[in-house]
């Protein structure tokens, strides 16, 4: 799989506690939050949803993103989710779909 920097957002419910990450392989990586495969902040508070994710042409890119969003409030967070998935539904079966038919995750959940 090619690598393709993205910028994503996990919650542990609807509104829960809210996690913000920056990876080169996103459905890699998520599977990893979900499977508690690494120690840490999502793995202590359960936070597996996926709820947002955008991707950027560049590493660079995303980093800065990632950072961007992470100085936000968390009322600009849960804004940025709900204007692209109001109903805070886990977009896990939407990357892994995708990533099954064409090898990579799609453009926008």
């Amino acid at each position: 799989m090619e690598k393709q920097p993205a910028v994503y957002i996990l919650a542990s419910s609807r509104k829960g506690t809210l996690y913000t990450g920056v990876t080169s392989n996103l459905v890699g990586r998520i599977w990893q939050h979900r499977e508690h495969i690494v120690d840490g902040f999502s793995k202590r508070y359960d936070v597996t949803r996926l709820v947002w994710y955008e991707l950027a042409g560049s590493m660079e890119g995303a980093i800065t993103r990632e950072k961007q969003i992470k100085k936000w409030n968390r009322g600009w967070k849960i804004r940025l989710v709900e204007e692209a998935n109001p109903a805070w539904k886990d977009l896990w079966s939407v990357i892994i779909d995708h990533a099954e038919v064409s090898g990579s995750p799609p453009a926008r959940g």
